[in-house]
């Protein structure tokens, strides 16, 4: 047999290296598959020896993955144990042990839009599955809690039997958007973006890598209406705005702003990046600059995870440069003072009668502090039924908006409403009055959050009768799900020494806060304040501010910001 030519030797030998040559690719966790050997796992660039304990537990098993988990653990009517904690909160349903030895469910409801079927049905969920309540949260949308065990695939299988979902509402995914509550009907707005919020819903349902990011994501959609949906405490927030004839070569017509990395727990609102978008570009730079966020966010370390430090260590043209790598068509920059912003929003303009754009009327219906039951949830849809157009919208003000009431049925519809137990009308204070779940709920909460915002409405209301709207943002623990930063009085959940030693529940106070066009991240003034000491306290806060105010035109927040936090302790 004669000797291979050198030609076919090193044919050969080329073959036989190739077929010795791992595949490399990326599994759904961003892991490079092939040869261990030759290439050391990773999650997007991180070694998985550098994983915090979350994305160990995500590298594992993907949270999407967990449906038999679930189902075993239903079967058995035994509580989720180990990294099963963690991953059922991709299905909405979180574990809140020590506070209540049961399961707490979040729902995805996008842009707050319900219909009276859905309505009505998460009343029942509540009776059936739940502890008889259901709570309207600051991201417009319900809760459920203390669901047992053996209930948990029930309400699974009842939100999708109805159109819902709670799918991706908790752990590191992009919680529920949210939109201007009126939009679609505000006399205001410049554009019904409604249709973007599902369209932006629909895209993260539809696609396995919106889930899983280093951390929660919030996505919201600002009409340029009357009424806020604090969009700019948001990762990413779309205001509508207008541009008119101007010599840059732009359509005149709507567009919207893009303001990014809101963190106001951090202290931090979402400040606009110079971008310009038509209406149909949003989703997908959403989806690009998520996409970023996923591939080069921090997965070692849980408290500089969110988008912010991001952004922080590159800069913010930085990460438009990355994002644009993902798009078909380059990113406009345009400046914001060329475009007409939308008008200023209306204080408590979620609560009472307004006009709608079609000539109907909206009303805004007062929820303390989103808590709602089961009995006058039923009642309320009846009459939504007979009155309106079975459409309901939920506010991150934790109350309900409920729309298309004709003149003519108006008056029928409030004595109704009023009859059944509900206030289209709110003091200056209780209209304003947001709580998050507190210590009966939530294990990191320091203080009784709800029940104790109401005691305190209470008090407020029968000692005196304010003219100005005052916000009252109440929360359990520096997480800030009741965004105390923002509201004109916050209150932080802490623990305080009585006079008797015992350890009881307190708060740090905080003054001033706004947002959107009174953005402003609100100053502490009082530490450790013991709650029995909070109502006189926020009695004299007010009575100091009637007496010591410019005018009637100053509001509570803009008086407290001209003050030093000394100054205002004197006054009281």
């Amino acid at each position: 047999m004669s000797s291979f030519t050198p030609l076919q030797e090193g044919y050969l030998q080329g073959l036989m290296d190739g077929m010795n040559v791992p595949f490399l690719g990326t599994t759904a966790n961003g892991t490079y598959t092939g040869n261990p050997e030759e290439a050391e796992p990773e999650v997007f660039g991180t070694p998985v020896e550098d994983l915090c304990k979350e994305e160990t537990i995500k590298f594992e098993q993907n949270g999407l993955d967990c449906w038999d988990s679930i189902l075993k653990a239903d079967a058995d009517k035994e509580f989720v144990k180990g990294g099963d904690v963690f991953r059922f909160k991709f299905y909405g349903m979180f574990y809140v042990s020590p506070a209540q030895d049961s399961y707490m469910c979040r729902m995805r409801i996008a842009g707050g839009e319900l219909n009276t079927l859905q309505f009505r049905a998460i009343a029942d969920m509540a009776t059936d599955w739940g502890g008889g309540y259901a709570d309207v949260t600051t991201r417009n949308n319900f809760q459920i809690r203390e669901i047992m065990p053996g209930n948990v695939s029930k309400v699974f299988h009842k939100l999708t039997e109805i159109g819902l979902t709670s799918l991706g509402a908790g752990a590191d995914n992009i919680r529920n958007v949210t939109a201007t509550p009126t939009t679609g009907f505000d006399e205001h707005e410049y554009l019904d973006v409604m249709p973007y919020a599902k369209a932006m819903h629909h895209y993260i349902m539809n696609n396995r890598d919106m889930y899983g990011l280093p951390r929660k994501f919030n996505i919201s959609f600002d009409s340029g209406g009357a009424i806020s949906v604090c969009t700019d405490t948001n990762d990413i927030g779309f205001y509508a705005c207008k541009v008119e004839d101007n010599n840059d070569g732009l359509e005149p017509g709507v567009y919207f702003r893009v303001q990014l990395c809101g963190i106001t727990g951090h202290k931090q609102f979402a400040s606009d990046c110079g971008i310009l978008l038509t209406p149909e570009e949003m989703i997908p730079f959403a989806a690009a600059l998520i996409r970023v966020f996923v591939e080069n966010g921090d997965r070692t370390n849980r408290k500089k995870a969110r988008l912010k430090y991001l952004v922080d260590d590159w800069g913010v043209e930085k990460m438009l440069v990355e994002t644009e790598k993902k798009l078909a068509n380059p990113l406009f920059h345009y400046p914001v003072e060329k475009c007409i912003i939308s008008v200023p929003k209306v204080k408590h303009g979620h609560i009472g009668v307004h006009k709608q754009s079609d000539g109907n009327n909206y009303v805004g219906v007062v929820v303390p502090v989103g808590r709602m039951l089961p009995d006058d949830m039923h009642n309320l849809c009846d009459l939504v039924d007979k009155y309106g157009k079975s459409e309901i919208r939920l506010t991150v003000w934790q109350n309900l908006i409920v729309p298309h009431i004709s003149d003519a049925d108006l008056p029928k519809f409030l004595k109704e409403l009023t009859k059944i137990g509900f206030q289209y009308e709110s003091t200056a204070i209780s209209g304003g009055l947001i709580a998050c779940t507190g210590s009966t709920g939530c294990k990191f909460a320091q203080s009784n959050t709800k029940s104790q915002s109401v005691e305190l409405g209470k008090y407020l209301d029968s000692k005196m009768t304010i003219d100005s709207p005052v916000n009252i943002h109440v929360t359990g623990c520096p997480h800030s799900c009741a965004q105390h930063y923002i509201g004109d009085i916050g209150m932080q959940g802490v623990k305080v020494k009585n006079d008797a030693g015992e350890s009881v529940d307190g708060y740090n106070i905080v003054l001033g806060g706004g947002c959107d066009d009174d953005q402003f991240v609100a100053q502490e003034v009082f530490k450790q304040v013991a709650f029995e000491n909070i109502p006189p306290l926020v009695e004299g806060l007010l009575k100091a501010y009637e007496s010591n105010r410019k005018d009637k035109a100053e509001t509570f927040a803009h008086f407290t910001r001209r003050h030093t936090a000394d100054e205002i302790k004197a006054m009281v």
